[in-house]
């Protein structure tokens, strides 16, 4: 087997960095459009052919299987190694690893979900056409990619940074979502750097053509950020209390207590000051007072934390949601009262303690430790944050005459999972999260433009409220309308409105993604039996 030309390598590096700037908190989204346009070149032009070119050049062909795998598993390495940085911190700070063990846990977790990117490289190789035509690779290319990103969602459960979300803020070509899901975008990405990859591939000739079609439509495409609705319009208010408490604080009675004395007045006096003001200046009055998934430990069974926050609820007559730590299962069925949930509790303005909302998509070694023979080292996080089990339902909680979906952290990631809770009749989407984990890395702006993809999958005001930041009101849009600075304790009063439109994503769901997928299938399964039949016919002849 040929080796790989030099070429190649240098191609996938620099798709990998591309890649790489395309998230935060480079933010360079404009990239999006060329970013893989290298590693598509690099799996079709990878080893050399044998003859030269007319100019003298070497002659490069595709891949083999087994190259195209290696070199898209290099770029999926180096792409998790830039973007996800910020598990060394986290594992290592916080998780109570050795700065060598949380470095291995980061390579190994690189190794793991970098064999998605090799899978896209293989599957692209096995479908070039006879004699190298690379026409039906480049036609299967964008399909495949987003089957790679589905199986990424549904096999292994980390989506993070789905390639559509680098174009959150392009509220023209964003809104494909409604329809399609965050992989729609994802699609009409690779399929301009197919034509951008399709320009250095054919005959010098054309290239010129082909590149200046390919950018423009890339241009066409990227104007859509320079596109901004209106305002729509929001006739209600939310206080979204931002508590910035230390990941690693150290918790005695006083402090426990203290620190919700503190919360407790400063959310009264918010909601206070906010029906003061005058009718014009505000959307109106705040009916609903969220206090995010906190390191505090704040459990909802325990009356010094239950009797605060009700008292808080009756002063500020609103209704109260709060991250906590539930002690028993929200919807009973059969399970130790023993077993502990990431929960969100809800609070009537008489005081009530009337639901909760259990989390259903625990984090892995932060919320629950996965095969804890094999994993026993990496234990520290999870005893650090807590073993909880997941709950059982999606079901939007009531607030009265307002339905609310309640996600907290990590799940906003999950396309799928939120849009459950529109579907089941959510008006308003309510995230509670702790960023504070990730300190200053672009982990906490990669998690707000997910989160603010759900909204407009949905077309669904969203309020973000965090411990440390980013807590903000997110309009069906994907705009953020009001943000509080990140890592200062504040209260922001937040504008939003209820919503009962169900879009076409909302109903179906993944339904893009499964037909990219089926679509990838039907093409290799193809691309085989023409390679069986080229096969008999030449055994035939022969």
């Amino acid at each position: 087997m040929r080796q790989i030309h030099f070429s190649a390598w240098l191609l996938v590096v620099l798709s990998s960095l591309l890649q790489v700037l395309i998230f935060p908190l480079a933010g360079l989204y404009v990239l999006s459009w060329v970013a893989f346009a290298p590693l598509i070149v690099a799996l079709l032009r990878a080893r050399p052919a044998g003859a030269l070119e007319i100019d003298g050049s070497v002659n490069l062909q595709a891949a083999k299987p087994g190259q195209a795998f290696l070199l898209a598993y290099i770029s999926g390495i180096l792409w998790y190694a830039g973007t996800c940085y910020w598990i060394y911190n986290t594992m290592h700070e916080h998780g109570g690893l050795s700065a060598p063990v949380a470095l291995l846990a980061l390579f190994l977790f690189c190794l793991y979900l970098g064999l998605y990117h090799g899978l896209f490289g293989l599957l692209l190789s096995l479908s070039v056409g006879p004699g190298s035509d690379n026409r039906r690779a480049l036609l299967a290319a964008p399909f495949l990619w987003v089957a790679v990103e589905l199986a990424r969602t549904r096999i292994t459960g980390f989506p993070w940074d789905l390639l559509g979300t680098a174009q959150v803020d392009n509220i023209s070509l964003s809104r494909i979502t409604t329809w399609t899901g965050v992989y729609g975008v994802s699609f009409e990405i690779v399929l301009v750097n197919v034509a951008v990859a399709a320009a250095f591939l054919v005959h010098r000739k054309k290239r010129s053509t082909l590149l200046i079609a390919s950018l423009a439509a890339a241009a066409v495409l990227q104007a859509g950020r320079l596109v901004d609705p209106p305002a729509l319009p929001a006739d209600r208010a939310a206080l979204l209390v931002q508590e910035n408490v230390p990941v690693d604080a150290t918790w005695t009675r006083d402090a426990f207590e203290r620190t919700l004395r503190e919360l407790a007045d400063l959310s009264v006096k918010a909601a206070a000051a906010d029906l003061s003001a005058p009718p014009d200046s505000k959307p109106g009055k705040v009916d609903l007072i969220v206090w995010p998934e906190s390191p505090a430990p704040f459990f909802a069974s325990d009356p010094l934390f239950r009797e605060p926050v009700s008292r808080m609820a009756r002063a500020a007559q609103s209704w109260v949601v709060t991250g906590a730590i539930g002690s028993a299962p929200a919807m009973q069925s059969g399970r130790s009262a023993s077993e502990v949930f990431n929960s969100a509790a809800l609070i009537s303005p008489s005081g009530d303690w009337t639901a909760r909302y259990d989390k259903v998509h625990l984090v892995p070694f932060g919320e629950y430790l996965p095969f804890p023979r094999l994993f026993a080292f990496a234990g520290g996080l999870t005893k650090e944050v807590g073993e909880f089990e997941a709950g059982a339902s999606r079901a939007p909680l009531e607030a009265g005459n307002t339905r609310l979906g309640i996600f907290i952290c990590y799940e906003s990631v999950f396309p799928d999972e939120v849009r459950q809770f529109a579907d089941q009749g959510a008006q308003v989407l309510v995230n509670l999260s702790n960023d504070g984990w990730y300190g200053d890395s672009g982990a906490y702006a990669q998690h707000l433009n997910q989160t603010r993809m759900r909204a407009i999958e949905n077309h669904r005001w969203l309020l973000s409220a965090t411990n440390t930041g980013v807590t903000a009101s997110i309009d069906p849009y994907g705009r953020t309308v009001a943000r509080l600075p990140r890592k200062e304790r504040g209260a922001l009063v937040a504008p939003y409105a209820l919503t009962s439109v169900t879009t076409f994503y909302t109903r179906h769901g993944d339904w893009f993604g499964y037909l990219c997928a089926i679509i990838s299938a039907g093409a290799l399964l193809t691309r085989f039996a023409l390679r069986m039949k080229a096969g008999m016919k030449a055994a035939a002849s022969s």
